[in-house]
């Protein structure tokens, strides 16, 4: 009986990934034939909130931007993390609680090393 839930599960398992393979293929390229393909000079100019660009259209960002960038990014997880702490928090118990709040001390201590390290300063 065990081989064979094993070969079940694989079964499964390959079913999906062929399936998420082969759906979003499948998807696009009847999408590169359905669509309309009629190029012109005005489609192909940068559009930016319905002002025609002036100068350059490649502009170089300051590298504080990506770091201010990482770290939504970093604080958005933890938020993520958390939730499913939050949902459960009756069953979880006393422990659980404190692991919640030395997760959130560690990214505190994480937000305050950025600060001292000026990372969150612009000039």
């Amino acid at each position: 009986m065990g081989d064979h839930v094993y070969i079940n599960s694989y079964l499964v398992l390959s079913v999906f990934l062929v399936l998420s393979i082969l759906l979003p293929v499948a998807a696009l390229t009847v999408g590169r034939f359905l669509r309309p393909h009629n190029p012109t000079p005005e489609k192909l100019t940068t559009y930016e909130s319905g002002v025609e660009p002036a100068g350059k259209t490649w502009v170089r960002f300051h590298v504080r931007y990506y770091m201010y960038a990482l770290l939504f990014v970093i604080f958005d997880v933890e938020a993520l993390f958390l939730l499913p702490w939050a949902v459960a928090f009756d069953q979880l118990g006393l422990f659980a609680l404190i692991e919640a709040i030395v997760f959130v001390v560690l990214l505190f201590i994480g937000l305050i090393y950025a600060w001292k390290k000026k990372v969150l300063e612009w000039v």
